[in-house]
């Protein structure tokens, strides 16, 4: 009957086909142009969830960030020590106090923008 086998939905109309290959090459790119444009990049693994898969989060010392997600936390570690920056386990860690104060004050401009 199959029913746990994996279902192939097709494409939604007018998506664009991105090989595995082509999303992997972006995801890097995007992470290095990261590390290269910014001071003080350090990478933090986040575990998988039910809701996500592993993602490494890029946060530079302004707390400026971005986030990707990655296979698994072996990949996320062997892509910042390419990109020569540390690597911190979050569940250990915790997320850094600049990137919470950098998202409170995204949080206040948008306010203030609006009003």
């Amino acid at each position: 009957m199959g029913l746990f086998r994996r279902s192939r939905r097709s494409p939604e109309p007018g998506a664009p086909d991105v090989s595995q290959k082509d999303a992997r090459d972006a995801t890097v790119a995007h992470l290095q142009e990261f590390v290269r444009t910014r001071v003080g990049v350090e990478a933090y693994v986040e575990p998988q969830t039910n809701v996500t898969q592993t993602t490494v989060m890029l946060v530079a010392t302004d707390g400026e960030w971005t986030r990707r997600r990655v296979p698994d936390a072996a990949t996320a570690y062997r892509l910042a020590q390419a990109m020569g920056i540390p690597t911190y386990d979050v569940q250990r860690t915790g997320y850094p106090q600049r990137w919470r104060d950098y998202n409170a004050r995204q949080r206040l401009a948008r306010r203030n923008a609006s009003s």
